[in-house]
């Protein structure tokens, strides 16, 4: 079973915007700025019309679990929930402390989003879309989240506030620390692929996804990205950035309007980021489920589109972190730091090298047909 077996690769072209718009751009640069344009409007809706599902998604996933309906007023069971929170949010008033930070005070939400924004761009939905598929997309992505770290900091310090203050620099100690874990379970998937181009990564697991292909190593790679991912993003049960409780809120408590909703879009455009992270590194992003030398059965898994492939698999990273969220209790912070300094990082530092020695022996399932 581990390499004596025929060679089945799929090729998929990825094709992606940008290589759309450069090859244009030779033939009619005029048509090739009206295709670049629509394609950033098209973003720009789609992470707005993402951002209000998954709200109002939560908020029916909270219900369930505890037994009730949520939204139900607003549309068919609540569905015009999210936009009627939009509404609000716009003609909301929009407050700023007199002893604020004015110009950081407005650029922190802003950073935000900005760094949600980048991040996306970087991933490969199908192999038909794609906005940019970059050849350091792995380094890209780890490299901008770093901005919304500093989007919070600016948050929290702007306000002049001493609990926004205290809650921003728990997120920036707590995004900073997860995102060492982070990084060492995606570089178990960047070994075995050799590759951090998203697309190529995608393509290396045409005959298996590296959650079970990498025997061992990538199962616990996947379970410290979803650990550590979860804690990147501030999510429960590690939101002490935003702990109620004593920090009334944390970083965002002095914002109102537009600007707390870009706080909130950025939160749940991050959900949708690690989520497709964890699909396209683990679980083949859109490539179907295919098994070595099983010719009919990955025949069969080739019928569905790969791009439902992809929705599938994110939309089950998503409800997984929901989970997590309405039934695990919130961390103290000596908890938080400890989880990820004694417990995630030694595994990571010990996962990562053992993917290293399977990698270099060829000992993982199907070596010979990536």
């Amino acid at each position: 079973m581990f390499n004596s077996l025929p060679n089945l690769q799929v090729s998929w072209e990825v094709i992606s915007v940008s290589q759309r718009v450069s090859t244009t751009y030779g033939e009619s640069p005029i048509l090739a700025v009206v295709y670049a344009l629509a394609a950033i409007v098209a973003i720009i809706l789609f992470m707005s019309l993402t951002a209000m599902t998954l709200v109002y998604t939560e908020r029916k996933v909270a219900a369930h679990f505890q037994c009730r309906l949520g939204p139900m007023r607003v549309g068919w069971h609540g569905i015009l929930q999210s936009i009627a929170d939009t509404l609000k949010l716009l003609l909301k008033e929009d407050i700023v402390p007199d002893q604020a930070d004015k110009a950081m005070h407005l650029f922190a939400p802003v950073l935000c989003v900005l760094a949600a924004l980048l991040a996306l761009i970087a991933i490969p939905f199908s192999p038909y879309l794609a906005v940019s598929d970059m050849n350091i997309g792995v380094l890209f992505i780890s490299a901008v989240s770093g901005l919304g770290v500093l989007g919070i900091l600016l948050g929290g310090w702007s306000s002049n506030n001493k609990w926004s203050l205290l809650g921003a620099m728990r997120a920036g100690a707590q995004i900073i620390s997860y995102e060492l874990s982070a990084t060492l379970s995606i570089l178990v998937v960047v070994m075995f692929s050799g590759s951090m181009k998203f697309s190529e990564i995608v393509q290396s697991q045409d005959q298996g996804w590296w959650i079970w292909r990498a025997p061992v190593v990538g199962l616990v790679a996947f379970l410290i990205f979803l650990v550590a991912s979860t804690a990147e993003i501030n999510r429960t049960p590690f939101d002490l950035a935003e702990g109620e409780s004593e920090l009334t809120a944390g970083f965002h408590t002095e914002y109102s309007g537009m600007r707390f909703a870009f706080f909130f879009l950025a939160e749940y455009l991050n959900l949708f980021i690690v989520s497709s992270m964890g699909a396209t590194l683990f679980l083949g992003g859109w490539m179907p489920l295919h098994i070595g030398n099983l010719t009919f059965f990955n025949q069969v898994m080739d019928l569905i589109p790969p791009g439902l492939w992809f929705a599938l698999k994110v939309s089950g990273f998503i409800f997984l972190s929901m989970w997590f969220r309405w039934t695990f209790p919130r961390l103290r912070v000596d908890q938080l730091m400890k989880l990820e300094w004694k417990v995630l990082l030694p595994i990571g530092f010990i996962n990562l090298l053992l993917a290293a020695i399977l990698t270099l022996s060829g000992f993982y399932f199907f070596p010979g047909n990536s």
